[in-house]
């Protein structure tokens, strides 16, 4: 990594601004001032700067956030329509990604992140991360479901069945579904199998990260390194 680009990395300067700072003789590797920003850097290397004797890291952060996905907001980087979820990161959206989708409607846990390979972690099929679902239901739950949803239902449109399912009957019209896969609103259509309706849906966990009881809709947090390393 070039010197200049370390800088505008770690202590938020344009590659113009960090560029003079190296070039006034601000910076020192290893002990040696450095006055070319082209000068490579690795993540060895222990980089001073106006000598507070920071040691910085010279590899790109990547971000992890938790967020409490409100109604009315689209996991999408583009929507001439409706809000992005992504705007409610103040100052954080830049090159930011959701992982995986929520529906217009539905509220609830979402990870945002710029890596791409722990996204493809969590989303791809082949890891079956569990998914919780408070759900609201138009008619009553019968007890019968919980059988049903465990052993798999078939969807109109689908070649196989779903994979077992664990259907937890709060109240006669509030459950909490937890699935492994994400098919095309797949809460949804479970239900609609038996001739219900989801009224209100929101998703309360993705594997061991459960959603934050005191983060309300729209609120966020960073990930902490126990949380990233789950995935």
């Amino acid at each position: 990594m070039r010197l200049d680009k370390c800088l505008t990395l770690n202590y938020g300067l344009s590659r113009k601004e960090a560029g003079t700072v190296i070039r006034k003789g601000r910076v020192s590797v290893n002990g040696s001032v450095v006055k070319d920003a082209a000068a490579k850097v690795s993540a060895e290397d222990s980089i001073v700067c106006d000598g507070d004797g920071l040691e910085v890291v010279t590899e790109e952060r990547k971000r992890y956030f938790l967020i409490n996905k409100p109604k009315g907001c689209v996991c999408s980087n583009d929507d001439p329509q409706n809000p992005i979820v992504l705007t409610l990161l103040e100052g954080e959206a830049g090159g930011l990604f959701c992982v995986g989708r929520l529906d217009l409607d539905t509220e609830g846990l979402l990870f945002i992140t710029d890596d791409g390979g722990w996204a493809h972690r969590i989303t791809s099929p082949k890891k079956s991360h569990s998914k919780t679902y408070e759900v609201w239901l138009a008619e009553d739950c019968p007890e019968e479901n919980i059988r049903l949803f465990a052993q798999g239902v078939m969807l109109r449109g689908e070649k196989y069945a779903t994979r077992p399912a664990v259907l937890e009957i709060m109240e006669p019209r509030h459950v909490l579904l937890t699935i492994t896969e994400g098919r095309y609103h797949q809460v949804k259509r479970m239900f609609a199998s038996t001739g219900n309706k989801v009224v209100g849906l929101k998703r309360i966990a993705i594997g061991d990260i459960r959603l934050d009881e005191d983060l309300q809709p729209g609120e966020y947090r960073e990930l902490t390194a126990e949380e990233i390393a789950m995935f």
